[in-house]
């Protein structure tokens, strides 16, 4: 096929990018670059099956040539108030690649009567009353919170990706995408991972903000791809939840990464209390996955690590 992605040279769009190349399609990505990197593709290179368009989503979009599929992944990653990273602050650009971003990249798949398949989250699931999350669950989002810019976002994505589907009749996917790790994160996205990983190889202890009872459940880059890649293959239309379901708290995660980076730093909690709408859990439910894509992740939590700690000892200098 001929694949239009958005986000190329970000995080989930580079490993996403190298798959569809591996399975012998050509892809034209697509970034901006206001978060995405360009060393995440410099490898392509002299790749014939692969060309670059430098092009913000926000902004009507033209491709030359038939496309048979396009994957809507650009978007800048969920704020995090309590980064003290300084991940760039960009809430009107979330807004407009979630809501102009997902009509423009629609309107590419209708002009030629592509495929479409939408990278959502499972922050549209805000701080859930439910536990763990179905696709069936509505979520608990509030509109105007610190996160609201990337939720919002999502949520208006999906609903007009189903628009389309049901009044134009495209063939799309939807996936909601929980928390995943791997080579290539940014390091200053102000992320969980990141942040912890940075300062146990600099042998500082783990900042830890609320009490470390919240949960999350850590996906390895792969296995989400995989279940992405398989997802493209099948003609379903809801939205379907690809992550880990193994829950654990973020004082345990901060005890994983000090034990297999051997730092003795310890943890150190930053402020008592949950910070604004930081969910308090979040755990996939992955049973639409399991019987629609016959997927799971495979990946353990510390093998994951022991595979993304080298890129980010690599980055650092270390």
């Amino acid at each position: 096929m001929r694949i239009l992605l958005t986000g190329a040279a970000g995080f989930l769009g580079s490993h996403l990018t190298d798959r569809l190349l591996a399975e012998g399609h050509q892809v034209i990505g697509m970034d901006n670059f206001i978060t995405g990197n360009k060393e995440n593709l410099a490898h392509l290179a002299g790749n014939t099956n692969f060309s670059f368009i430098h092009h913000d989503v926000s902004n009507f979009i033209f491709v030359p040539g038939e496309i048979d599929y396009v994957l809507h992944f650009a978007s800048p990653a969920s704020p995090n108030p309590a980064s003290p990273l300084g991940f760039p602050n960009l809430p009107i650009q979330t807004m407009k690649a979630g809501a102009l971003g997902t009509h423009n990249s629609l309107g590419v798949a209708r002009a030629y009567n592509a495929k479409f398949l939408l990278a959502s989250t499972s922050e549209i699931y805000g701080n859930p009353l439910e536990h763990p999350q179905k696709e069936t669950y509505w979520g608990n989002v509030d509109p105007i919170g610190s996160r609201s810019v990337y939720d919002e976002a999502k949520r208006f994505a999906e609903a007009l990706t189903m628009a389309y589907h049901r009044f134009h009749n495209i063939d799309t996917r939807i996936v909601r995408i929980f928390n995943t790790y791997g080579p290539r994160m940014r390091l200053d996205d102000g992320r969980v991972v990141p942040n912890f990983i940075q300062q146990a190889l600099r042998g500082e202890p783990l900042t830890i903000y609320g009490d470390g009872s919240q949960t999350r459940s850590f996906c390895y880059v792969d296995d989400l791809i995989e279940g992405i890649y398989r997802l493209m293959l099948v003609d379903y239309h809801e939205p379907v939840n690809l992550g880990n379901p193994n829950e654990i708290s973020i004082k345990e995660f901060a005890c994983v990464v000090n034990q297999i980076t051997e730092n003795d730093g310890g943890t150190i909690v930053k402020m008592a209390k949950r910070l604004g709408d930081d969910p308090n859990r979040r755990r996939p439910d992955i049973s639409r996955a399991k019987e629609l894509l016959e997927w799971a992740p495979s990946v353990p939590l510390a093998q994951g690590l022991e595979k993304t700690i080298p890129y980010f000892r690599q980055k650092m200098g270390l």
